[in-house]
């Protein structure tokens, strides 16, 4: 459900005005090298497990980093066009989803469609939908995820961090005592830009850089409709940051802290940030300044509030109660990222803890099955011809991962390198209650993002249900093929309505907005659109049967009313739902996509469509209905 625009302005000023408060301070993270790092992690990340890389079979890595170089050859790895606060923007990294046949994800008004896994060989059936290499490709990421589900909850707590085999990994002791928070030097120089940006919340600034807003950096609150929560204060202002400086990651020697009871392996290049007078500074959460203590008192409130718009569930033409993972893990779909930080004119600056450069900035996982766990695989590469980035005398910056406690900035944030080939996992309500970025290294990085989907809406098999209970109200003559509405009650047809718009604008124009770029490469979608599309026409008949009914003259005025009030919403609504995608597809930004993913306007038939029984204008059929309802 979408908040009303006084309490969105309300949000926005408890922002500002945390913002204000925190001023140019930044609040303290750790990292492996930090003492303290792991008794963080055990207290306030207790969630997040790593699989270190050197501890999944070779022979899937193998397989795995071949599948994901072949669709980034094949050019199946896109950037979205996503909707942010009423405004179209491109995402930084390049996506597929792949997952099981039928499946789609949801996020930001953009509804993405599954390449399936083909786990099983159609090819003998003659049904194959796409080329053997990328057939194979996706059944290796199909392996993967059955991997991973199988693995995600085998480790225990206590296996923060899974070690290789004997001997493969140096575990090495931190010998300076108190190391550098990281309120660095570096952070502070970047502190004026970062204040200032903050400052621009609500001006120009903002839009400007909405560009580099996390394509899921909310939690959907209407499943199907994907509106746009901005319940964090956080995400609202992240991408304000373009004017602080980078944060450094020396390639100097490893130097990794063990906690007392865990041992961490090392990544490579990773080493503790010194101060500018060679002294280590202490971190830990006793280190913070003290307003940043007082702030956590005023943040309490606004966590409350937060939580309760995330669990008022999702919905859909249809509401449902929202699900809860239970039993064992079935990861449904997998959102692949890739991204190369080298071919990015810039990037932003974590504006909060001073953590470097964002790939992705901080949010929640949206969409998904309440308390289930995510799965990330983690690739690097540095050169077109995918080899890994690790080994060699000068290794490339590791890509890390960020997280924080959402809604609290007295506790510190954790910053967790990855190598290549690493996964790690979200358990429990982790994705919930805390929320993560990206931060980037300097090679190019794939990721595997193994989820369960929230897909009671979603599924290819749930819209077609969603036709037939719509068409069961059409009956058509089968010596004449002239077609008539069986009842007409108007919570009947205010039913049929609204399966006719979340038909077209749910899954036809989102198809057809962006979904069509992968039928090039897998067109396993292709006849199931083409069926909706011929559903939809139906239901157009339908619409046009019900305005006849509305405007007979025979009928009892009461009864006219009631079905021309009904008529009328659902016409309004699908009249400005058309033009906003109307806008959408001829928008600046959409016309810069080359003719193969630009988006196409239609199902947008009418007046002259010679398939439809009737001249359909929808402004004409409006103001029919409110003529009306203005006589009676």
């Amino acid at each position: 459900m979408k908040r009303s625009a006084d309490s969105e302005g309300e949000k926005r000023r408890k922002r500002r005005k945390l913002l204000q408060e925190l001023g140019d301070q930044k609040i303290p993270f750790l990292g492996p090298s930090d003492r303290g790092f792991q008794q963080l992690w055990d207290s306030s990340y207790s969630g997040l497990v790593l699989r270190k890389s050197c501890s999944l079979p070779a022979e899937l890595h193998g397989r795995v980093q071949a599948a994901l170089l072949t669709l980034r050859s094949k050019g199946c790895l896109l950037r979205d066009l996503v909707r942010v606060r009423d405004r179209d923007v491109f995402t930084s990294v390049s996506r597929a989803l792949l997952g099981e046949p039928g499946h789609t994800y949801r996020y930001l008004d953009t509804r993405l469609f599954a390449i399936p896994w083909h786990s099983e060989d159609t090819e003998v059936k003659g049904q194959s939908c796409c080329d053997p290499d990328l057939r194979a490709a996706c059944k290796a990421l199909w392996e993967l995820n059955t991997f991973l589900c199988s693995d995600v909850f085998q480790l225990k707590e206590g296996d923060r961090l899974t070690q290789c085999a004997k001997g493969e990994v140096e575990v090495k002791q931190s010998e300076e005592g108190d190391t550098e928070s990281k309120h660095s030097e570096e952070s502070k120089n970047s502190e004026g830009g970062d204040s200032e940006s903050r400052q621009s919340e609500e001006g120009d600034t903002e839009s400007k850089h909405s560009e580099e807003w996390d394509i899921e950096s909310k939690h959907s609150e209407e499943g199907c409709s994907g509106s746009k929560q901005e319940g964090e204060w956080e995400t609202e202002s992240k991408h304000s940051s373009e004017e602080g400086e980078s944060s450094q990651v020396k390639t100097s020697e490893t130097s990794v802290a063990t906690g007392s009871e865990h041992s961490e392996g090392k990544c490579p290049g990773w080493a503790p940030k010194a101060t500018s007078g060679g002294e280590a500074e202490p971190v830990g959460p006793g280190t913070q300044e003290k307003p940043v203590v007082q702030l956590k008192h005023s943040l309490s409130d606004y966590h409350i509030e937060d939580k309760e718009q995330q669990e008022s569930g999702q919905g859909c033409s249809q509401p449902s109660p929202p699900q809860v993972c239970t039993g064992p893990v079935k990861f449904n779909v997998t959102l692949l990222n890739y991204m190369d930080p080298s071919a990015m004119s810039q990037l932003k600056e974590e504006p909060y803890y001073g953590m470097g450069k964002m790939a992705v900035g901080w949010h929640h996982d949206e969409n998904l099955i309440i308390h289930s766990p995510v799965a990330v695989y983690s690739y690097t590469c540095h050169d077109d011809k995918g080899e890994s980035s690790e080994g060699g005398s000068s290794e490339k910056a590791c890509w890390r991962i960020g997280l924080k406690v959402a809604w609290d900035i007295h506790t510190p944030g954790l910053m967790l390198p990855l190598e290549s080939g690493d996964c790690y996992y979200m358990r429990d309500d982790l994705n919930s209650t805390h929320q993560h970025c990206v931060l980037a290294g300097e090679a190019a990085r794939f990721s595997s993002t193994h989820r369960v989907a929230e897909c009671s809406t979603g599924t290819l098999t749930y819209i077609q249900s969603r036709c037939q209970e719509a068409l069961s109200n059409l009956r058509t003559d089968p010596e004449t093929g002239s077609h008539s509405l069986l009842a007409l009650l108007p919570a009947t047809l205010q039913h049929c309505e609204e399966i006719h718009n979340e038909v077209e604008f749910e899954w036809l124009r989102q198809y057809w907005f962006q979904g069509q770029r992968y039928a090039r490469f897998c067109s396993w979608w292709t006849r199931p659109m083409e069926q909706l599309e011929k559903d939809w026409k139906l239901m157009e008949t339908m619409t046009m049967l019900f305005l006849a009914t509305v405007e007979e003259e025979g009928q009892a005025e009461e009864g006219r009313r009631e079905m021309a009030e009904t008529l009328l919403s659902a016409l309004t609504d699908r009249h400005q739902q058309r033009q906003t995608w109307r806008d959408r597809c001829h928008s600046s930004l959409a016309q810069t996509l080359p003719p193969e993913e630009a988006p196409v306007d239609r199902p947008f038939w009418g007046v002259d469509d010679p398939s439809m029984p009737l001249p359909f204008d929808l402004a004409d059929i409006i103001n029919r209905v409110e003529s009306l309802l203005w006589r009676m």
